[in-house]
């Protein structure tokens, strides 16, 4: 089934070419089926990027889903045309009023700020409040992670004294939860932070279960025990030049930023290790399925 989302937003050139099922708001609506309704709370500064990222991984899904794009009303994005954001997202105050089956909390380039410092701390706290009530499941990713799992559960973080970035081996802790059905033994994550959490009180907390983590790079996995909250402290949406487009962007700014790990396979930039992208369909298929579609509500409201 496709992802259904308007044909002049970017991602749907891209998607159509990779023959990711997508199909335009006017043909679905002529359908006689449920969808499923996810927000993409999208806090990244290339925005249109992790539109497409995200996008891809929900379209390899069979349910018919429908996306509203959310971003913040208390920060005006410097990266991506206003046009484009005017056209195709809607702040909080409108869709407060909705509920919907799934959402997603991107990272954020604002982790070696504290959280309270943030400008649009306020109003994504009413969106992780709103939403224990008006959405049955949600993913949080890197720093959204990190902003959920300190919003919800008072787990702070900490600067590391070099940056994580690459790809990292993780294992899974409960090999048996639905979200890690299919996978291998070792997955593939890419990472790209600079705090780590305070990993002893997420552990001592009986709310959160650890799915799976490295040696390298700590716990990577984590949902509630009620399987409302998931948090992936990775970028396993990240697509195969995100992590050079990021270590290029350091160079030019002068930046002390190593090669990302386990990621070019030789001295060059051009050969490129694309070993996360079946973990990363997985992930988002298995928590659509297990985690949205066969839980939530047939009637939203």
């Amino acid at each position: 089934m496709p992802i259904v989302i308007p044909k002049d937003l970017p991602a749907f050139d891209v998607l159509t070419k990779e023959k990711i099922f997508v199909m335009p708001n006017e043909r679905a609506v002529s359908q006689d089926i449920r969808p499923i309704e996810i927000a993409i709370v999208n806090l990244m500064p290339t925005k249109i990027d992790t539109e497409t990222q995200l996008m891809r991984l929900l379209g390899n899904s069979s349910l018919q889903i429908n996306v509203t794009l959310v971003n913040m009303d208390s920060y005006i994005s410097k990266n991506t045309p206003q046009s484009h954001m005017h056209k195709f997202y809607k702040v909080f105050d409108e869709i407060k009023h909705r509920h919907f089956d799934g959402m997603i909390i991107t990272g954020a380039p604002v982790e070696q700020m504290g959280f309270e410092e943030v400008a649009y701390w306020k109003e994504l706290s009413d969106i992780m409040a709103w939403a224990d009530t008006n959405v049955t499941s949600t993913i949080h990713i890197c720093w959204g992670a990190q902003a959920g799992l300190y919003y919800h559960y008072g787990i702070t973080k900490h600067s590391r004294a070099n940056k994580l970035f690459g790809i990292y081996e993780v294992i899974a802790e409960d090999k048996y939860d639905a979200l890690l059905k299919g996978m291998n033994d070792k997955m593939y994550i890419p990472m790209s932070r600079h705090t780590d959490i305070d990993e002893d009180k997420l552990r001592s907390i009986p709310d959160l279960k650890v799915l799976a983590s490295g040696k390298e790079c700590g716990v990577a996995v984590i949902k509630s025990v009620d399987n409302k909250r998931f948090f992936f402290l990775g970028h396993s949406e990240y697509d195969r030049t995100t992590l050079k487009k990021e270590y290029l962007r350091d160079v030019e700014k002068g930046l002390d930023i190593q090669k990302p790990v386990n990621y070019f396979e030789d001295d060059g930039l051009y050969n490129i290790n694309l070993s996360w992208r079946s973990t990363a369909y997985l992930l988002f298929n298995n928590w659509l399925n297990y985690y949205v579609y066969q839980v939530t509500p047939y009637k939203l409201n």
